[in-house]
Parts: structure tokens; sequence; C-alpha cells
């Protein structure tokens, strides 16, 4: 069933600058658990959310509201992810992490461990006859590479498509987790290495079998914890910090380019989603228009200094409320029968087989083409299994697919553009023609009336020319 992802706004106290900057002058006021006013000095509009948090809310409250349905979801097979957004310094931390991951205090704790912490409640409820286990993975993505934080040598992993047309990440390291102290502990030791100027993904997975019909179902909780968005000329950055400030904003505006090709229905021109603009939004694309449960998180500052990113960071939550989701269980079959042993293809053989398969569609002359296009993008990958190869062939076809109808709706476009010139070429035309033809007839008109001018002058002179006749007396 369709529905829409669920968005809240989160406006965290006041700092100390801010108290300091702007005498506690606030650029929003409350209405209610829903609703609130923003004003700053040229506006002031009303907007509503599925929930507000205002700044004595407490962390649980965030938690039950919006990421236990998605916990409870999950143990079920059903993917859910958990994004927050947002400008520097407005809460995105605290609201994942609390004060630090290994808080005592159980008040501050934030998303995540509260998140693993309902895993395992959920998972101890649960129905005997089934077998749970809890897997978790770690990237960041920074300068548009995503690097592996359980294996930092993996810093540059591959994101591909299954048959399933779920989003993966090749080769990413998952540690099975037992209990929510070594979950917690793993996470505060890597979580260390990982970039401030780095968007951070935390995924969990939980495997269900059923020990009845050895059937497998997994549901993913994915929380990601996004850079902030910020204006270079207020923070003055330079060197290094500019080019991450540079490559964190062009991730974002990517992806706020996907909610509004999402959101804007049809287009006119095209219905592509630039999903592929970014690693961002790539791996984001279950979420955001897929098989995938999805909260939004919009943190946010009450500052009167902070109202043109206050306002930015709401304008796009307003537009991701639209969004409509289509969440599904996830199921395969046992994979015990399965043979070992196998050879993985080289990555020329895998190049082969996937050229092979488009032979069967295409004529030679085409693959040849494409071949020449995939090399040029890079879009060949080194694969270790025949799951990888279908992967990597299905991706390749889905990208192609892509492309290949991008470009005949701009040959559309092209040619639609093309008729109107013709058309107003044509109209042009007939214009000069019809004037061409009201020149020629007022010339031989005028011809006309000389000739007959000249046969009036005639007769006048030839008149003139007789004397009047005396009449006798």
């Amino acid at each position: 069933m369709m529905s829409n992802i669920t968005v809240c706004a989160r406006f965290r106290p006041l700092s100390a600058k801010e108290r300091k900057d702007s005498c506690d002058s606030i650029c929003i006021s409350s209405i209610d658990s829903e609703s609130f006013i923003f004003k700053d000095e040229k506006d002031e509009c009303t907007y509503s959310f599925d929930k507000v948090f205002y700044e004595e809310s407490k962390q649980a409250d965030v938690y039950e509201f919006l990421a236990l349905p998605i916990v409870k979801d999950a143990v079920k097979g059903v993917n859910g992810t958990i994004i927050t957004y947002g400008q520097t310094g407005a809460g995105k931390t605290y609201s994942v992490e609390g004060p630090s991951i290994l808080e005592c205090d159980v008040q501050k704790k934030g998303l995540l461990p509260r998140v693993v912490d309902g895993l395992f409640e959920c998972i101890k409820s649960a129905d005997e006859s089934t077998k749970y286990t809890i897997k978790l993975s770690m990237v960041e993505i920074y300068m548009e590479k995503v690097r592996d934080l359980l294996d930092l040598t993996k810093d540059n992993i591959q994101i591909k498509e299954n048959k399933e047309q779920e989003i993966l990440l090749s080769g990413v390291t998952e540690i099975t987790i037992s209990d929510p102290e070594g979950a917690l502990q793993s996470l505060s030791t890597e979580m260390n290495v990982g970039s401030s100027r780095s968007h951070c993904i935390y995924i969990l997975t939980v495997q269900l079998e059923s020990n009845t019909d050895k059937r497998v179902k997994t549901g993913k909780v994915i929380l990601v914890d996004l850079a902030g968005s910020e204006k270079v000329e207020k923070t003055g950055a330079e060197g290094k910090v500019l080019e991450e400030s540079k490559t964190i904003n062009k991730s974002l505006s990517a992806l706020g380019n996907v909610i509004n090709a999402l959101t804007c229905g049809p287009s006119t021109r095209s219905s592509h989603i630039p999903f592929r603009d970014s690693k961002l939004t790539r791996i984001l694309q279950d979420a955001l228009g897929g098989n995938s449960r999805t909260a939004l998180l919009c943190c946010c500052s009450p500052s009167a200094s902070n109202a043109s990113e206050t306002l930015s960071t709401i304008r796009f939550g307003m537009r991701a409320k639209h969004i409509k989701a289509s969440p599904l269980v996830s199921r395969r079959e046992d994979k015990h029968a399965k043979k070992h042993g196998d050879i993985s293809p080289t990555k020329d053989e895998s190049c082969d087989r996937i050229l092979n398969k488009l032979r069967e569609r295409l004529d030679d002359e085409d693959v040849k083409l494409l071949e020449e296009l995939f090399i040029l993008e890079g879009l060949f990958i080194d694969v270790t299994s025949v799951e990888d190869l279908e992967s990597a062939y299905q991706d390749v076809t889905s990208w192609t697919i892509s492309s290949l109808q991008q470009a005949v709706e701009e040959l559309i476009y092209t040619v639609e553009e093309l008729k109107r010139e013709n058309k107003d070429l044509k109209a042009r035309l007939a214009d000069a023609e019809r004037f061409d033809a009201m020149r020629k007839k007022t010339e031989d008109n005028a011809g006309v009336l000389l000739k007959i001018s000249g046969i009036i002058s005639f007769l006048f002179s030839w008149a003139g020319s007789f004397s009047p006749l005396k009449m006798p007396s």
C-alpha cells in the first residue's frame, strides 16, 4: 500500500553563541505538536509536519514516534530508513547519538542506541520458531567515495542493484552482533574513525529464518546521519574544508533534486529520477523511491540569526512529505543447497557474459557501441559471483534503458521544437508569398491604369485638335 514518508521537525534550544548574537530572538513559535509559525524579516508562514519536537522534547519521544514503528517492521522483514537532515550545528548528531554513543544517562540516549536496543527487545518477544540474526555495517560517504568504517582498506565501495532492484553495497563488511552492549561498543569504536565532514550510514540487518519451512526474510534499519548543509560565504571555509563543503552541498543539492523529481509528478519532458547523480542519492534510492518505510527528521535552529537556513530545512521537509513509498516484505529461499567452490569469473569474462546477453536482444553494432560506452563510463566492475554478475547485468541494463529513454525524450522534445519552427517558417513563407502576389497585382493594376490614362490623354488631345464649327445665319 502506498503511503507518505513520515516527516518531523525538531528545534533544539538556543546555543550560548546564538543568545549572545541575537539576544534570545527566535524565528519560530509553537501552535501545537504538529504545527508552528515561522517568521523572519520578509515573511510569516504556518507549517505543519507529522510531528514537531520543540526544545523541551525528550529523546525517547523522538524515538518512539519516528523510529519504533520502523524497528517493529524490520523484525517482520520490512526495510526501513531514518534520515536526519539540517544545517551544521542544528542538532543532528545529538538526535542520532546523544552526548555519546555509550552515554549512561538513559534520558539522553540518541536514536542509534535506542534502535539497537529496540531490535533486541522485539526479538525477545518474537515467535520461538524463528531464528534471528542481526548484522551491523557502517559506511561513510566522503568526497563522493563510500568508505567501509569496519574495514578502512575498503575505501571505494561499489553500489549495486540486485535482481529485486534493491540497492546493495558490494563487499561491505558485516559483523554479527549478539547483544546491545557489543553492538554499541563496536559503534563507539568505529564512529571515531568517521569524518564529521561526511554522510554516515549505519545498516542493521535482521535475518529471519523459519525453522519450519526454511524460508528466509530480511529486514533492514538504515540510519543516515547527513553532513550539515551550510553557506560557504557565511562560514568563511577555505582550502580542504571548502572543498569538503562544496562536495557536501552538491550531494545535498542532488538529494533535493531527487525529492523534487519524485514529488512534482510526470514532467512534460522527462520522468527521469536522478538517483545516480550522487553516491548519497544512489544509496537512498530504496528509501526515497522504493521498497522501504522511511522517516525524515529535520533538525533546525530556532534562532533568528539562522532563519534562512532553518527556512531552507523546513521547505525541504515539506517537499519530502509528498513522497510515496511502498514497503514490502523481503523474502528469499534458503540457499544451503548452493554449490561451493565455484570459480569466480574474471572481470573480462564478466564483461563478455554481460555483452553476450545483450547480443541476444540487440544487433552486434549496437552491442559494440554500448561496450564502448560502458568502458568510457566505467560501468564494468569486478564481480565475484554469479549473483554479482546478474546484479551487474541488471544494473547496466537499467542504466542503459534509463539513458536511452532520456535520449528518446530529448529527441522527441527536439522534434517538437523543429516542428514548431517549421510551422513558423511556413507561416512566414505564406505571408511572403501573399505579399509578393499583392505586389505583382498592384504592379499589374498600375500598368493598366497607366495605359488607360494614356488613352484618355490621347482622346483629349485628339478632340482638342478640331475647331468649333460655325453655324449658318
